[in-house]
């Protein structure tokens, strides 16, 4: 069976395909049989892998996906009654379908706004100090999201800002990691110096956004929180029984480095993208590129003329305009087209 394949997909990068190395992988993991449920020698080695990449013994599991990742590692970190602190923007407030709160048994999400997508420690703490009153949620929780919801970064220097504010109020520190990757490629920073050592408690990795066809790692700094963490995934249905295939890809990703340059890669389209679209007349950004996606704002019928080429990408996040995601195999040719197909609908 042959098909055509010239997508103009730069909605997500969650429309890439498997990247060779994780493929290989996978294909090797399936010449041989192994134990179920994870304890084959796979995930052993992909967690170990971790725990060197970090430089920390963490606790490692493995789900399907980043809904999952998410909203387990939150419930393990506070209880029923307490409230998780997020940006208004924030991947678990708009697009969980309500997870966190549901496998948390109620924990309530506040938000808070924040320039870029991210929160402060001044919004942290208006919202901790609202109220101490036992009929409001308990903060127990914040939950920052690196890179943001519309492709910003954190520093360490405001990392650490929000993890001292934490420590005063005895706040628990979650990183939503779905492009964590392209964080420490755009930083230049080790995966150690974006989490344990500015004080992030648990980090939700995805490999489904870098190369991987599915699979997120939950890890845990603060090893308290991942007690009894297994039976959580077992009961929500995230425990594979042959989790081999989970694991196997993540490790291609991580000892070749593929993590890094396929983030790398991204970052660096998006930037061509970037520079491309404001060398056009009447664009602008919406927000700084700093990851591998791109906002800008275009007329109404710009965008309908895009979609009407084939043409997808998002405006409903980020408040508005459109949304362009690079992936580990986004081209030059291919952000060439789109920019060329844009400049075309905006002289019409």
């Amino acid at each position: 069976m042959t098909s055509e394949c010239s997508p103009r997909f730069l909605a997500s990068d969650n429309t890439s395909g498997i990247c060779p190395e994780a493929m290989e992988y996978l294909l090797e993991a399936n010449r041989c049989d192994d134990l179920a449920y994870g304890n084959d020698l796979w995930t052993a080695r992909a967690a170990d892998r971790f725990r060197e990449m970090f430089d920390y013994d963490c606790d490692v599991f493995f789900v399907f996906n980043g809904t999952a990742a998410n909203s387990l590692a939150l419930s393990a970190m506070g209880r029923s009654y307490h409230s998780v602190i997020c940006h208004e923007l924030a991947h678990i407030e708009t697009d969980e379908c309500g997870g966190p709160e549901f496998f948390s048994n109620g924990a309530k999400l506040l938000t808070s706004p924040g320039a870029n997508g991210k929160l402060t420690p001044e919004g942290i703490e208006a919202l901790v100090t609202k109220r101490s009153d036992i009929h409001y949620p308990k903060p127990k929780v914040v939950s920052l999201t690196q890179a943001t919801e519309v492709g910003t970064l954190y520093s360490r220097e405001e990392l650490m800002a929000i993890r001292a504010i934490a420590d005063k109020h005895d706040l628990r520190l979650h990183m939503d990691g779905a492009r964590f990757a392209n964080a420490c490629a755009s930083l230049n920073a080790s995966p150690a110096e974006l989490t344990w050592q500015v004080g992030v408690d648990a980090l939700c990795f995805s490999g489904t956004k870098n190369g991987l066809a599915f699979g997120e790692a939950i890890l845990f700094f603060n090893r308290e929180l991942a007690e009894d963490f297994s039976y959580r995934c077992k009961q929500a249905g995230q425990l594979a029984s042959k989790m081999r295939f989970v694991s196997a890809p993540w490790l291609g990703l991580l000892e070749s480095g593929a993590w890094l340059t396929n983030a790398q890669h991204a970052n660096e389209m998006a930037r061509y993208l970037s520079e491309g679209l404001q060398a056009l007349p009447g664009v602008s950004l919406m927000f700084p590129t700093q990851a591998n996606s791109v906002f800008v704002e275009l007329p109404p019928h710009a965008i309908e003329a895009l979609k009407a080429k084939g043409w997808t990408f998002y405006t409903f996040i980020g408040a508005g305009g459109a949304r362009f995601v690079c992936a580990w195999n986004t081209t030059v040719e291919l952000l060439d087209g789109l920019l060329a197909d844009i400049r075309e609908v905006l002289e019409r």
